[in-house]
C-alpha cells in the first residue's frame, strides 16, 4: 500500500513537460515573481521545457539542467493551438481563437473573473466573431497611416523586471 502510495506521489515528477522555446532573452528565475534570484540566462530561441504553470509565469527546464521561472508570454510552445493538459474554460477557448499571421495570442492575466467563472468559462463564438470585426488588415492600417502625419517605429521590449 506504502508503495503505490509512494509511486502515486511520484508520477508528477516522471512526467514529460511540453517542448518550448524562449521568444526572446529572458532570465530563468528562481520563483515566479520579478523579485526573485535570477538563476540562468535563456537565449533567444533557446529550447526549453515547459512543467507547469502558475499565474503568468511558467516553470521551465533548460538544456543544461537549470530550472526555474519564466514568464509565460515569452514561450512559444512546438504545439500550439492544441488542447494542453490543465487548460479548460477560457484557455481552451483563447487556444482555440489563435487569429493573424504568426498564429499566436498571449494573455497574460485575467481581472475581475474568480476561480470557478473561470474554471467554468465556455467560448462564445457570436463575441469572437464580433471582437474579429474590430481588427483591421494591413491594408486597411497602411491607408490610415498614409492619411496623416504617421511614420513606423519599432518599439523596445520592456526591460526584465519592470
Amino acid at each position: 500500500m506504502r508503495a503505490a502510495l509512494a509511486l502515486l506521489l511520484l508520477l508528477p515528477a516522471l512526467a514529460f513537460g511540453r517542448p518550448a522555446t524562449a521568444v526572446r532573452a529572458t532570465e530563468i528565475r528562481s520563483a515566479p515573481n520579478f523579485d526573485s534570484a535570477a538563476l540562468a540566462r535563456l537565449a533567444e530561441g533557446q529550447r526549453l521545457e515547459a512543467l507547469e504553470r502558475d499565474r503568468g509565469w511558467t516553470r521551465v527546464r533548460d538544456e543544461r539542467g537549470n530550472e526555474g521561472w519564466v514568464r509565460m508570454f515569452l514561450l512559444r510552445y512546438a504545439d500550439e493551438g492544441t488542447a494542453q493538459p490543465g487548460d479548460s474554460g477560457i484557455m481552451a477557448a483563447l487556444n482555440a481563437a489563435r487569429t493573424g499571421s504568426s498564429g499566436r495570442q498571449v494573455t497574460t492575466g485575467v481581472r475581475g473573473l474568480d476561480a470557478q467563472q473561470l474554471t467554468s468559462a465556455k467560448p462564445n463564438p457570436a463575441e469572437l466573431k464580433k471582437m474579429q470585426g474590430y481588427g483591421a488588415s494591413a491594408d486597411a492600417a497602411a491607408k490610415f497611416a498614409a492619411q496623416g502625419p504617421l511614420t513606423a517605429q519599432k518599439v523596445a521590449y520592456p526591460k526584465e523586471g519592470g
